[in-house]
């Protein structure tokens, strides 16, 4: 893919994008949050990582459209007198973190796996593929589970606590690498049989040469959109993690921690501590989906341009 191929890509991905209300608005969505995630520390009006700012007679405080709010937490608080809105947004951004490096290990070690698979075949691609199938019929949060609770009784939970962001990365790129060999692996079985291929390999072209300058690029399309699909999985994955105890250590505010912290206290008429979260974690999960879904229809060849 040159130069012109992926401008006339990313304008096509624009054009769709324009077409389709929804999903402007979730890209405006999922652009606001994740701004202000990484505004967190000239956002925030506490550092939600700082036990000793908080004041346990600032606990249970409701957000500022309900009567008994305090104008100081405009989202309310915690049980431990932490403003809510502080530790949605730093919480957002270790999410969205997480989500991000976990997909960036997938695709570091499923591309190459599914370039080599489809270019060179035979034993080789019977052997990769055999590999994800295996990883594949293992769930991700079973494997996350097991790996963390062996770190857990090996290196204790404080050890455990600041481990934990790199732990989980690792964890989950390394349980979901096989959905991005795939697509390469398929990708690459169709353009290696394209003529521009058959070309250069006449004219003596190495293999890698022509897996990085003819096959690659032009296997990005698909490759993106899995990626897009996999961040939000991968903040699932953490939210869920998290909510289990598995995950990041409730000093250390994720989205999936904030849920857990509070679910305790939604009976007793605390329901704001998990669910402001809840929708945060939602509104960013169905943002990424329907961006998905987008850049998935307008870089499909086979849809009818528009």
């Amino acid at each position: 893919m040159s130069g012109e191929g992926a401008r006339e890509a990313l304008a096509s991905v624009r054009a769709f994008g324009l077409g389709r209300p929804g999903s402007m608005v979730a890209a405006a969505l999922l652009a606001a949050i994740a701004l202000a995630a990484l505004a967190a520390p000239l956002i925030a009006t506490q550092n939600p990582f700082d036990l000793a700012s908080f004041d346990v007679l600032d606990a249970d405080l409701p957000p500022f459209w309900l009567s008994g709010s305090d104008p100081r937490f405009l989202l309310g608080t915690d049980s431990q007198g932490r403003d809510l809105l502080s530790a949605i947004l730093y919480g957002t951004r270790i999410s969205l973190t997480v989500g991000v490096l976990a997909v960036a290990i997938q695709a570091a070690i499923g591309i190459p796996l599914g370039l080599v698979a489809g270019y060179v075949g035979g034993l080789v691609d019977s052997i990769i593929a055999r590999v994800a199938d295996v990883q594949l019929s293992l769930s991700t949060l079973i494997l996350a589970i097991i790996a963390l609770a062996l770190v857990r009784a090996g290196l204790g939970g404080e050890t455990l606590g600041r481990l934990a962001v790199p732990l989980l990365v690792l964890v989950i790129g390394l349980a979901e690498w096989p959905y991005f060999a795939r697509t390469a692996r398929a990708a690459t079985l169709v353009e290696a049989a394209k003529d521009h291929v058959r070309a250069a390999k006449a004219l003596g072209a190495s293999d890698s040469a022509i897996v990085r300058r003819h096959i690659l690029p032009n296997i990005l399309s698909p490759l993106i959109v899995v990626a897009t699909t996999q961040v939000a999985g991968a903040i699932m994955a953490e939210a869920a993690l998290s909510f289990l105890g598995l995950g990041l250590p409730i000093t250390q505010p994720s989205l999936g921690t904030l849920i857990r912290s509070g679910y305790d206290l939604i009976f007793a008429g605390i329901w704001w501590v998990t669910a402001l979260p809840g929708l945060t974690l939602v509104g960013v999960l169905v943002a990424v989906n329907v961006l998905g879904d987008t850049l998935r229809d307008a870089l499909d060849p086979r849809l009818t341009p528009r």
